[in-house]
């Protein structure tokens, strides 16, 4: 069996592809750390946190009493949607009085030309036409500011080649066979990967899909791109194909984004190590740089096919992936612009707001065990009448990174060449160095160590920012702003930028939620008594902030095995007396992640990604594990218009029209 192809077919989640130790080697404080310093019990309970505190000890009985009192509606909540019940079954569920609509599934056409989607006859040409695979980050940009008729952008973050391939895997009793890679198998998967734009139109309150829209694109694995900022051009990012060190094809593992107030398209790359193969001698000159990233993981196979995958070939190709894309969706023949000023890492996503001096402020999370959080700052401002002047603010700013301490003070610590310890003592010889090492720029200004930071939303109605941190079942010792050891569930912390302030280099930080289920005293949740036995959840990931400024959370890795319940979609309460109160708005398939989520501006309808459906469903008895690997070309009529075997954008609207929520 080849090596890397039996370690693709267990890549079942983003959750499994972050389960390692962590590669940060640093002894950096860790969020966990402050936390526990911080957050001693006297003054835990002193504090705004203190009547979620106590929902660590509360017994079920006490529960089931939240139950029968938030079927009357939590007091002061600004949600008023009846509860989901929290399971696990191979369909989603919504809240009563709404409709969730399949709007675009993988293989779907997007453009009006687009060949039928045939799973057992695919091919790299069919399917760079079709909608991609595992879609993640949804968005939204108006046209002509309509909020019923605009652009949907999608990350495809990465490829389930034993879902997507009739036939690859065998099953011979608990053995696990499969098939090595082909060239075309690699290169459909190379198409899948990427993102759509698509128009797309509400029409007698259901939303279509415009195929023949102008403006509609497919980025893929091979798209051509242009490296912009402080590393374009840069000797570490040259190869044989492109001794520029300008021009990169393709974006990989997209996972969150972002829209720009200008309209632009955002895609960050996330685990691009996954997708190298190869050796560098122990002396090579990126070999501490890519260790630091953990490259070569060869998860994929593309590199026995495609030279550019295979560091022992072009050793520079890595330092060309791990950065935030800029995509201009008004032109689809436009080249996509590998932003570097952000710095290159794990992003998650790119969520921004407009500080009060007009400049921009992107919020980036690292997901990995023991990474960072970041912002950057640009160093323009945003004119809202001039669109073309605002097209390459992302060439030029202060990237920055966080110090959470103890005493709940936070600081944004700048990323600049010639500063503090970045110099060519340590290496940094200018500020492109800073930039594709931003990691180890990082490490050596001591920033806090994190519990896998993902999305980070800024809240501008209540000036705060929401910083999502998954889970770290890795960390030995806790620390203020991660507060617990073998953190199975994840945590997210509210941030505060001094004076309200987005572009402030200073703040505070708070707790808002210890995630878990709060019945168990030793997993230590802090969710609010009002939320019920089906309103908690673990390991948080995407989020988004409505119109109203209310906070959505989606979640990755709740499971059979790890909760007794699939992901969701949750609606948390951050105000007031129903501060840390969370219910459950939406459940997916078993197997599946809870991506997007997306409120629109008019707060009629929200969008959600439903990913890798089925994957890992033999935790559930109900679904078994030798269909799972079944050939899917002698099951695929019963299943073509079932959701559940194919990752899903989902339109949800409510009943008769009106607001979400």
């Amino acid at each position: 069996m080849n090596e890397h192809a039996s370690r693709a077919v267990f890549r079942t989640s983003q959750l499994e592809e972050a389960d390692g130790d962590g590669l940060n080697p640093t002894d950096n404080r860790t969020m966990g750390d402050v936390i526990a310093t911080r957050f001693s019990r006297r003054d835990f309970l002193r504090g705004s946190m203190a009547a979620t505190a106590i929902a660590a000890t509360v017994s079920p009985l006490a529960l089931m009493a939240a139950d029968e009192a938030h079927a009357e509606g939590a007091a002061g909540s600004k949600f008023d949607f009846t509860e989901v019940e929290a399971g696990v079954d191979e369909m989603h569920h919504i809240a009563e009085g709404y409709d969730a609509d399949v709007l675009l599934r993988w293989g779907d056409p997007v453009f009006a030309d687009s060949p039928e989607f045939d799973p057992a006859n695919q091919t790299p040409e069919a399917q760079a036409r079709q909608f991609g695979y595992n879609n993640d980050y949804v968005g939204f940009i108006p046209i002509d500011g309509s909020s019923e008729h605009g652009l949907l952008v999608v990350n495809h973050e990465y490829t389930n080649e034993h879902l997507m391939f009739p036939g690859i895997v065998k099953v011979e009793g608990d053995k696990l066979t499969v098939a090595a890679a082909d060239q075309k198998r690699v290169d459909i998967e190379m198409a899948a990967h990427g993102g759509t734009i698509v128009e797309i139109r509400k029409e007698n309150g259901k939303w279509q899909v415009v195929t023949d829209g102008a403006r509609n694109r497919r980025i893929t694995a091979g798209t051509e791109m242009e490296l912009r900022g402080p590393a374009a051009g840069h000797a570490r990012l040259q190869t044989k194909a492109d001794p520029s060190g300008t021009k990169v094809f393709g974006t990989i593992n997209n996972c969150a984004g972002g829209v720009t107030p200008w309209g632009t398209y955002i895609m960050a790359e996330e685990n691009f190590h996954g997708y190298f193969v190869g050796e560098l001698p122990a002396d090579h000159r990126e070999a501490q740089n890519y260790e630091r990233y953990g490259v070569p993981d060869g998860s994929y196979e593309w590199g026995n096919f495609h030279d550019r995958f295979d560091v022992s070939k072009e050793p520079n190709e890595p330092n060309r992936f791990g950065w935030i894309v800029e995509v201009d969706v008004e032109d689809p023949n436009s080249v996509p612009k590998k932003r570097t000023a952000l710095g290159r890492f794990k992003h998650e996503g790119a969520e921004s707001i407009v500080a009060a001096d007009g400049r921009v402020v992107f919020y980036l999370g690292d997901d990995e065990r023991f990474d960072y959080v970041y912002k950057f700052v640009t160093a323009g401002t945003y004119n809202p009448d001039d669109r073309a002047a605002n097209m390459d603010l992302l060439d030029e700013g202060t990237l920055y990174v966080a110090k959470f301490e103890d005493d709940g003070s936070l600081t944004w610590m700048p990323l600049v060449f010639g500063e503090g310890p970045l110099t060519a003592e340590n290496g940094f010889e200018s500020q492109a160095d800073v930039v594709i090492e931003t990691r180890r720029a990082a490490d050596l200004l001591e920033a806090t160590k994190m519990d896998r930071p993902e999305d980070i939303e800024p809240n501008g109605t209540n000036g705060r920012v929401y910083v999502m941190l998954t889970n770290n079942t890795k960390r030995e010792e806790a620390d203020a702003a991660n507060p617990r050891a073998k953190n199975a569930f994840g945590h997210i912390i509210e941030i505060a930028e001094d004076g309200g302030d987005f572009a402030a280099t200073k703040g505070t930080w708070e707790v808002l939620l210890k995630c878990g289920d709060p019945s168990v005293a030793d997993v230590g949740a802090t969710f609010s008594t009002e939320t019920t036995k089906n309103g908690w959840f673990g390991m948080p990931d995407n989020c988004a902030v409505d119109a109203e400024g209310r906070l959505w959370v989606s979640t990755d890795g709740n499971s059979p095995k790890a909760t007794g319940r699939t992901d969701g979609l949750f609606a948390v309460d951050t105000e007031g007396a129903a501060r840390g109160t969370s219910k459950l708005f939406f459940r997916v398939p078993v197997g599946a992640e809870m991506c997007g989520p997306l409120i629109l501006p008019d707060m009629q309808t929200a969008f959600v990604a439903v990913q890798h459906p089925a994957d890992g469903g033999e935790d559930w008895e109900g679904f078994g594990r030798p269909s799972y690997y079944e050939d899917l070309s002698t099951r695929w009529p019963d299943f073509k218009d079932d959701m559940p075997v194919r990752p899903s954008v989902v339109a949800i609207t409510k009943q008769g029209g009106g607001r979400i929520g």
